[in-house]
């Protein structure tokens, strides 16, 4: 026997050993670097998902504060609903537990994947909400079938309701799901996906408030998620009642005027500011926003032509017509441009830089002093005085008195306007401003934009002889919130640099417009002292023309103000109302304030 070649052989068996050792030797050391990363670098990823598999979280949300109005009304409250979230961590097969959620659910698989998809990004323990304010029958399903679907939760949670449906929508607003951008916002970072928060009105200005505290409870589960015991619960907190100020039967009435009119109204409390009746037309329901939207129903409701989400009181600007007259003649009067006893004589047209201008009225009013220019509404008193004055100290007298300028209303969304200037005019149009501009501006006419809102506020700075006011919606005190205070005395407010002599000229002859025969004549109540300036805008365009000749609408080419207080002496309220392409404001404004002063008075006149 040859025994080298048997040791030569044991040689080779010796070092494939050796080999296999050493891999042996590296797959050990491996799964110990593995099981050491998994235990000491990445246990607490791993404890979360196995405490997860069997505690439970569930937030639970409280209870959205209510919303009442000055009667305590409640325009916006709770009630009990149901929800159902998708637990992708407890699915077999995805795509066949979609299957049967879109059956049972009655959904569209395509709608119930992308609702699950914008989500994508969070844990797969964590619940993505499909479906709310489920029907009985959906729940007795659900639950019939807890066994064989434990991807899915139900639970129960408050749901929004506004009872008068389109009441005074505007000012309340809407709540709606949170967006993926609004979480990573700084305001939002404590809210979660699927949550409804506030978009626009009072639900979004006073979200804080209303919101509340959620709760959460630990909860142990078994693996099929049904509950096996309770760990511990922390109990929401309701968010805050908000009172508002609106009257409940001021804002029906505000609202009834307007029904089948695009328009605006304002009811005010020219001592405190407080909004009294606030309606925009057309309105939308709030309930319809508490259900997610699908997102070609969003773009139908966005893309309305008649713009129901657009809030006319604060985000609608129109040029301000003969309601601006106020202004140029208290701007006149304290620029000592003229007196009260300067007059100017009107015969329907005057020439004025080589053009003629007219007045509405063709036969002319004859000769007038500011009073009686007020009172008729004469457009060639206010071009003679506007030809006598600089474009700029319009401008600051206008803004003075709460136009073109923001009001500080405690809602969101609020426009500014624009009283032009000529730095205005140099910067935005590249061209210098004109002689003849002014003449357009000083009827109200020309490249100036205001809001309703704020012509109720010029109109209470009138009312108040000159002391500012500041509106707002919700009561400070009633609330406990720091801001305006209801009834504040005169002596604790902030009057605008005009001689109060000069606001008794221009009440004079607003007085005088409705109760001597003038163009607010329809706005007479009798007993009531109302004063009041009418105002028509000559401005519509194509596509607004073209729109409403499709509906079989007359085409009118202005838009009808009416604006005025009451009484005369003490004023207690003001009224101002917008119909868009609603003719002249004598015929068609004027006669619908009238029914809120009537109104007013029978409530609060005793």
């Amino acid at each position: 026997m040859n025994h080298h070649k048997i040791y030569e052989d044991l040689s080779l068996i010796a070092k494939r050993a050796r080999k296999t050792l050493i891999v042996f030797f590296m797959l050990f050391i491996f799964l110990i670097l593995y099981f050491w990363k998994i235990q000491v670098l990445d246990h607490k990823q791993y404890w979360e998902k196995s405490e997860n598999n069997r505690i439970r979280e569930v937030i639970i949300p409280p209870q959205r504060g209510l919303i009442r109005a000055r009667n305590n009304t409640i325009l916006a409250r709770n009630i009990g609903s149901y929800k159902v979230s998708i637990i992708r961590e407890n699915c077999e097969d995805f795509e066949d537990s979609l299957q049967n959620i879109a059956v049972l659910l009655n959904l569209e698989i395509e709608e119930l994947r992308e609702r699950i998809d914008k989500y994508r990004s969070l844990p797969l323990f964590r619940p993505i909400i499909i479906k709310d304010n489920l029907t009985l029958q959906e729940v007795s399903r659900i639950e019939a079938r807890r066994l064989e679907m434990p991807e899915l939760l139900l639970q129960s949670e408050p749901k929004r309701e506004y009872p008068y449906g389109t009441f005074a929508s505007h000012v309340l607003g809407y709540l709606q799901e949170i967006s993926p951008t609004e979480l990573q916002t700084e305001v939002y970072r404590q809210r979660r996906p699927g949550d409804l928060v506030g978009k626009t009105g009072i639900e979004k200005q006073y979200e804080d408030r209303l919101l509340g505290t959620e709760g959460e409870l630990l909860e142990v589960v078994n693996s099929l998620g049904r509950v096996m015991g309770k760990v511990s619960e922390v109990k929401p907190i309701p968010g805050k009642t908000v009172w508002l100020t609106l009257d409940v039967e001021l804002q029906q009435i505000a609202e009834e005027i307007l029904e089948g009119r695009e328009g605006a109204v304002i009811v005010m409390d020219p001592k405190s500011g407080g909004v009294l009746a606030w309606a925009s037309f057309p309105n939308f329901d709030p309930n319809k926003f508490i259900n997610r939207f699908t997102p070609e129903e969003w773009i139908d409701l966005r893309d309305n032509p008649n713009f129901p989400l657009q809030n006319r009181a604060i985000r609608g600007l129109y040029p301000p017509g003969s309601v601006f007259k106020l202004t140029m003649g208290l701007a006149a009067l304290q620029s000592r441009t003229i007196t009260e006893r300067t007059s100017f004589f009107c015969s329907g047209v005057v020439q004025i830089y080589r053009q003629p201008r007219h007045c509405w009225y063709e036969p002319g009013h004859g000769r007038l002093t500011l009073v009686s220019a007020i009172k008729n509404s004469c457009n060639i008193f206010f071009y003679q005085t506007g030809r006598l004055m600089e474009i700029d100290t319009i401008a600051h007298y206008g803004k003075m008195l709460g136009l073109g300028v923001k009001t500080g209303i405690d809602i969101p969304g609020e426009s500014e306007g624009l009283l032009p200037t000529r730095e205005w005019k140099k910067t935005a149009r590249k061209e210098p401003w004109y002689p003849g501009d002014t003449i357009s501006v000083a009827i109200g006419q020309g490249p100036m934009i205001v809001t309703p809102l704020q012509v109720a506020v010029h109109t209470s700075v009138i009312a108040n002889r000159g002391r500012m006011v500041d509106p707002y919606l919700v009561e400070s005190r009633r609330n406990g919130l720091e801001g305006p205070v209801e009834n504040r005395s005169p002596s604790s407010n902030n009057y605008v640099s005009i001689d109060p002599n000069h606001f008794e000229v221009v009440i004079e002859g607003s007085w005088m417009a409705v109760n001597d025969g003038g163009t607010a004549a329809a706005a007479r109540v009798p007993g009531f002292d109302v004063c009041g300036k009418t105002g028509s805008t000559q401005t519509i365009g194509r596509e607004a023309a073209e729109r409403l000749a499709e509906q079989n609408i007359e085409v009118r080419k202005t838009h009808s103000w009416f604006t005025g207080f009451a009484p005369k002496e003490n004023p207690r309220v003001v009224v101002t109302i917008l119909i868009e392409y609603g003719g002249g404001g004598g015929e068609t404004a004027a006669p619908l304030s009238k029914k809120l002063f009537e109104r007013f008075k029978e409530i609060y006149v005793r």
